[in-house]
């Protein structure tokens, strides 16, 4: 079984690291541009925008153990059945993303007084590429419920060289040898975004219609109106679902927020510790959702204990190898700020930084492939609520009083960015161990008896 994990989460790994290859290459191409005020606009932008996008594409991934159990019942038609009431939720979910980018001062006034031009206009860039990207994370729900990730993982490795081209023309097209062309900074990171986005969704169309197994299932040969029941039954699971992402991935939100009221050094040094978080987090996640699949599979075919034991494997696996990605990274964290930030200044604090985001791996690993576990199960609300306790109450209050001093206490070490990372790592500790219990509980009666 931990060789079926591992093969599925390293498919997937490659898939995941090329989206958030994305992030990685405007940061670093505006950050080697010593360009600290497009840095600091692209910590507000993608801040918003992650949080949208995640939010609702977290919603989407109900459909992860729904597909899922239909796979390993061996049911195609209702598979395919349920692909296509999924492009009918990706598109609802994207009207109301698409509203919030194209309208989103209310949130960026939190960054007081930030000047909202640029942010205003990266934004609106992404929210044309939205629906793209929403009814594209369908598709990469199913090919992960089926076992077959390697469909989106290629088309996303493409991708990343696509936006690596398209950044290249559009971003510093002087500094890649383009004289002649307009620099377009951190608008031009978010019209590659989009242009790429659309093209992984024609991929997916095309490989629905040339990959035998996936043509075989007809998903676009038949259309299917709006299906009520079916559409309430992936919300009741995946809006819980959503709302945990949205206060996972909002704490991030806020804390660029707030951070841009201690300056645009600290916004910059945050903007990079938080792209190299996301791509450390790509392991843990890669690994949940392998575990998911596996899980769910085994649930359709009624095996019980098998699915515990790969949810445990699982859990294992994620949790040994953020360990050994953390050791490394705190070796590493002042070669790897340097290499992002031409900026001295900015490398240092982002130096001090990445010391904390090593610090939270282990946890952040064991917590994400609990809750993806669970959510095979059907368990959804309660790890959303030990989150929003956790990473809001403990994380973002926590990283309030510390990052602003507010009461006077806090020490020199801990005040700006740092601040808020101290505390978001001990809000992770708290999830993990609750939401660790919770799969404890739920795979108690499913475990083989000793001996």
């Amino acid at each position: 079984m931990l060789r079926e994990l591992l093969r599925l989460a390293g498919a997937v790994l490659a898939g995941q690291l090329a989206l958030v290859g994305f992030a990685v290459a405007d940061t670093w191409m505006l950050g080697r541009g010593h360009d600290t005020l497009g840095l600091a606009t692209l910590s507000l932008g993608q801040a918003v925008y992650m949080t949208t996008y995640l939010s609702l594409a977290g919603v989407t991934q109900a459909l992860l153990p729904a597909l899922g159990r239909e796979a390993g019942a061996q049911r195609p038609q209702a598979l395919a059945a349920g692909l296509r009431q999924g492009l009918w939720l990706a598109a609802g979910l994207a009207v109301a993303g698409c509203a919030l980018l194209l309208w989103p001062q209310g949130l960026l006034r939190l960054a007081g007084g930030a000047d909202a031009g640029l942010p205003l206009r990266y934004l609106r860039w992404l929210a044309l590429g939205l629906p793209a990207a929403l009814l594209f994370r369908v598709h990469v729900a199913f090919c992960q419920a089926v076992g077959r990730p390697m469909l989106v993982t290629l088309p996303q490795g493409w991708g990343l060289a696509c936006k690596l081209l398209l950044n290249a023309l559009l971003v510093a097209p002087a500094e890649f040898g383009l004289h002649g062309l307009p620099r377009l900074g951190v608008a031009g990171c978010a019209a590659a975004t989009t242009l790429t986005q659309w093209l992984l969704l024609l991929v997916a169309c095309v490989q629905h219609r040339r990959d035998p197994a996936l043509r075989a299932l007809g998903v676009l040969r038949r259309f299917d109106p709006p299906d009520p029941a079916r559409l309430r039954g992936l919300l009741r699971l995946g809006l819980p679902i959503g709302a945990s992402v949205l206060v996972d991935v909002s704490s991030f939100t806020c804390m660029a927020l707030f951070i841009a009221r201690t300056g645009t050094v600290q916004l910059a040094a945050q903007q990079i510790a938080a792209n190299v978080g996301a791509v450390l987090y790509m392991l843990p996640l890669s690994l949940s959702i392998a575990t998911a699949s596996v899980v769910a599979r085994r649930l359709g075919s009624g095996l019980r204990a098998e699915a515990a034991r790969a949810a445990w494997i699982g859990v294992a696996t994620a949790a040994a190898l953020s360990a050994a990605a953390a050791v490394a990274l705190w070796l590493l964290r002042e070669p790897v700020a340097r290499g992002y930030a031409g900026d001295p200044r900015v490398a240092a604090v982002a130096a001090r930084l990445l010391a904390l985001v090593a610090a939270y791996q282990v946890f952040d690993a064991v917590q994400a492939c609990a809750a993806f576990a669970l959510r095979s199960w059907h368990i959804a609300l309660l790890p959303g609520a030990i989150y929003a306790l956790a990473l809001w109450g403990v994380g973002l209050a926590g990283g309030c009083v510390l990052g602003l001093g507010l009461g006077g206490f806090t020490p020199a070490a801990l005040h700006g960015a740092a601040g808020f990372w101290a505390a978001y790592c001990a809000g992770l500790a708290l999830a993990a161990a609750a939401i660790g219990a919770l799969l404890w509980r739920a795979t108690r009666g499913a475990r083989p008896a000793p001996g």
